[in-house]
């Protein structure tokens, strides 16, 4: 569920579960992670500018690098973070931050607020595990060594 603010008549009792929808945008950089480039918006999500600078810092420590197409002068024109690596999520156990818009649990109705979300952590723990088998598995049509496949060219 995500934790934020509501529009007048709207409360924690009208909305939906986040549908996910604003997570792809975090992993190009836009949204949470450039949230010290949006001083001004963070308060719509419950913050002020000193969460928006901490939260745009620790979402650096989980990402691969920096977009230098969108820039952040509070930062020092330092890059959006961008790229999410699920080994520093895993490593600093640090769940990303998305922001999002809170849709009101009835379809048809809409948005009722906006706030921020993290996604679960079974995502990353999957993910993680899923890359570590794939980096197990032996490349396809790579030559085998070992007792084994001496072996089977006999």
């Amino acid at each position: 569920m995500v934790k934020g603010l509501y529009f007048p008549g709207f409360s924690e009792g009208d909305a939906n579960p986040d549908i996910g929808d604003s997570a792809i945008t975090e992993t190009c950089g836009i949204g949470g992670f450039a949230m010290a480039a949006a001083p001004a918006i963070v308060q719509f999500v419950g913050g002020d500018a000193a969460d928006a600078l901490a939260t745009t810092r620790a979402m650096g420590r989980i990402t691969i690098g920096r977009n230098d197409a969108w820039t952040i002068p509070a930062l020092g024109f330092a890059g959006v973070p961008t790229g999410i690596d699920v080994r520093k999520v895993e490593e600093l156990n640090l769940l990303p931050t998305i922001n999002t818009g809170i849709a009101h649990k009835t379809a048809g109705i809409g948005q009722v607020g906006a706030g921020l979300v993290s996604p679960p952590w079974e995502c990353f723990h999957d993910a993680l595990a899923a890359l570590a088998d794939q980096i197990r598995k032996p490349a396809r049509g790579a030559a085998r060594s070992g007792p084994e496949s001496r072996k089977e060219r006999l």
